[in-house]
């Protein structure tokens, strides 16, 4: 179960570092079904496209493009829809179409970049807080401070700088996971 105790050892910039390990971890959630549910094959896909228009059957293929869920529906549905211009008009119709994806499956991928860098700081930043408290404390008590006292204060300074550079991680590799399925979602279009 979850152990508050280890919470309340690292100090009040805790509190924020968890708020920002949910964020993280809410945000890759979400990404990842969103990408997952855009997910088709698109050979099979395609390839039953192409059929329906050999068999001049436009309609039905643009209604199969918006049953299909993701973004490669989206964009052989503007190809069909251009299939009557130029060459150059359904190109550019295409590239829109995608360019209209795009940023669509990249929303909140960079936040979470964002939490893989801004985590190890705001730990470093409890740490500081911590060994500051920790000298101000032994400078209080003299010549007759107490160890143990410090080295309380020197342990919430760790725990704050771990807890930092492990939701980076997490976060860091949730992004290069994310990114990665975006790359290949694009590369499907």
């Amino acid at each position: 179960m979850f152990d508050i105790s280890l919470i309340e050892s690292g100090g009040p910039l805790m509190w924020p570092l968890l708020g920002l390990s949910l964020l993280g971890f809410v945000f890759f959630l979400e990404r990842t079904l969103f990408l997952h549910k855009g997910q088709i094959r698109t050979q099979s896909f395609v390839g039953g496209i192409k059929n329906l228009v050999r068999k001049r059957r436009l309609l039905e293929a643009l209604t199969v493009c918006e049953e299909t869920p993701g973004p490669t529906p989206r964009v052989v549905r503007a190809a069909l829809l251009n299939h009557d211009k130029a060459e150059q008009r359904m190109r550019l119709a295409v590239q829109e179409a995608a360019l209209i994806e795009i940023p669509v499956l990249e929303r909140r991928i960079s936040t979470i970049g964002a939490v893989a860098k801004v985590a190890p700081i705001l730990g470093l930043l409890g740490t500081v807080v911590a060994i500051l408290q920790a000298f101000s404390r032994m400078q209080g008590e003299g010549a007759y401070a107490n160890a143990g006292v410090f080295s309380g204060y020197i342990a919430e300074a760790l725990i704050t700088s771990a807890t930092g550079l492990a939701i980076s991680i997490m976060a860091y590799l949730a992004h290069h996971f994310l990114a990665g399925r975006v790359r290949a979602l694009v590369h499907d279009m």
